[in-house]
């Protein structure tokens, strides 16, 4: 499980490689949170490279949407997966994040 942050266009791009689960859920925020801090705004969080998210993972979205959002910052979610994608609709965090197909449509949204 790794996360790795990169930037494009202003904006900063996490890609969530393996679980996202109680066991790795503060390096994600930690990450966000220090470019938060750094200045920066505008986040697409990648999921194509993820097969799970808990119920840690899903709180750990929510509360870094809230912060950023409180920072006047925009938090975007790409490539969720048919399973992933059933868990957002299912809790209805569909409504909470905006969710784009491709990391290329998550960018251009800004």
């Amino acid at each position: 499980m790794s996360f790795h942050a990169s930037k494009a266009n202003g904006v900063v791009l996490v890609d969530v490689d393996g679980q996202l689960i109680v066991g790795n859920r503060q390096d994600l925020k930690q990450k966000v949170l220090d470019e938060l801090e750094a200045g920066e705004r505008r986040f697409v969080i990648d999921f194509v490279n993820t097969g799970y998210i808990d119920s840690s993972g899903l709180g750990v979205l929510v509360s870094l949407s809230k912060k950023i959002r409180e920072q006047g910052g925009a938090l975007r979610l790409s490539n969720l997966n048919e399973d992933l994608r059933t868990l957002f609709e299912l809790t209805k965090l569909d409504t909470l994040f905006e969710i784009s197909d491709t990391r290329d449509e998550a960018l251009s949204s800004f």
